[in-house]
């Protein structure tokens, strides 16, 4: 049996007074791709900052529950040691990347956890991101603030792969793409989880796409977990399919 990389316990965290999440309980094994799904509003990125342990107003407080990480609780953990020490990156909605930066400059900050490695690991580093997203390569030069919307999205990739990640987060990659870029970023998460064994928890507003992609999913509503299973059995649930599926 894999073991449990994150454990999220009961959580509930709220913007001041206002409780965003409500006791949400949820797991992610180790080499897992897992989705949480649900409308505009459900608690979805609220989740994922409160793991990656952003700063309010980022993330809000956590009132109670835990997060625990290989069974540790991180919530006394600073963001920085999140990525550095824990090698948890968070691919944030909207991309955040350094527009007056080149490609290349973007990558190398995000390699910033690995400087006391050897030269070599990073060489590496570039090297699985470039053979990854070639369009990176061929731009490697360029600021990235005159990249598409799709190239940007695989630089937000690229740049957590930089970091030596090894559990991924990534919200809503897919929004602003065209059919075919979307297809090729989902594709390439793929490629990482089969190939390099990285375990992957995603929030997508594409549930039809999401649930293709993962193994397991959780179904979020109003800051509550309302059902949860395989992709499969998601996928065939009536009342998944009415709200989020569209049929």
């Amino acid at each position: 049996m894999s073991e449990t990389l994150l454990e999220v316990k009961d959580l509930r965290v709220a913007y001041g007074r206002i409780e965003a999440l409500h006791g949400v309980s949820f797991s992610v094994n180790q080499g897992e791709i897992v989705t949480l799904i649900g409308a505009n509003g459900a608690g979805k990125t609220t989740t994922l900052t409160s793991i990656a342990r952003l700063p309010p107003p980022e993330a809000p407080k956590v009132a109670s529950g835990d997060i625990l990480y290989r069974g540790e609780s991180i919530l006394g953990v600073p963001p920085h040691d999140v990525v550095s020490k824990l090698n948890v990156a968070l691919v944030p909605e909207g991309r955040h990347i350094f527009g007056n930066l080149t490609v290349e400059e973007n990558l190398t900050l995000a390699a910033y956890p690995r400087r006391k490695a050897p030269a070599s690991e990073a060489e590496a580093a570039f090297k699985t991101v470039y053979d990854l997203f070639p369009r990176l390569a061929e731009r490697r030069r360029q600021r990235s603030e005159q990249l598409s919307g799709g190239e940007q999205q695989m630089l937000a990739v690229g740049r957590a792969l930089m970091s030596n990640c090894q559990f991924i987060m990534l919200d809503e990659p897919s929004m602003g793409l065209s059919p075919l870029l979307m297809q090729l970023v989902f594709k390439t998460l793929r490629q990482l989880n089969e190939e390099q064994g990285m375990t992957i928890l995603l929030v997508e507003q594409n549930a039809n796409m999401a649930l293709r992609l993962a193994h397991r999913g959780y179904v979020l509503d109003t800051g509550e977990i309302i059902a949860e299973g395989s992709a499969d059995e998601l996928m065939d649930d009536p009342e998944v399919k009415k709200a989020y599926l569209g049929g």
